[in-house]
């Protein structure tokens, strides 16, 4: 099995979870570190925290690990899960 953490900034943990179950995932347990598993791979929400760029400034993070079979499946996990956060400006 190989991993990958991932940080992600500025998406509400709720969201994040909901584009696991998209994917397929089936989520295991409430509290932090949250397991979900897939058919062959598994997600863990490992921790949130906040980043605080001035006074006024903060934006939350959330740290993911991604973990597949083969790097090869690891790799287009993290590529659908990425297009799912994915956030345009306009």
């Amino acid at each position: 099995m190989v991993s990958q953490e991932l940080e992600f900034r500025g998406i509400n943990q709720n969201h994040l979870r909901m584009y696991i179950e998209e994917l397929g995932g089936k989520q295991i347990n409430d509290e932090l570190p949250v397991f979900f598993e897939g058919d062959t791979w598994k997600i863990e929400i490992l921790r949130e925290g906040e980043l605080t760029f001035t006074s006024t400034f903060k934006i939350n993070t959330v740290h993911i690990r991604f973990s597949a079979p083969t790097d090869d499946e690891l790799k287009t996990l993290i590529k659908q899960y990425r297009f799912k956060t994915t956030r345009v400006g306009g």
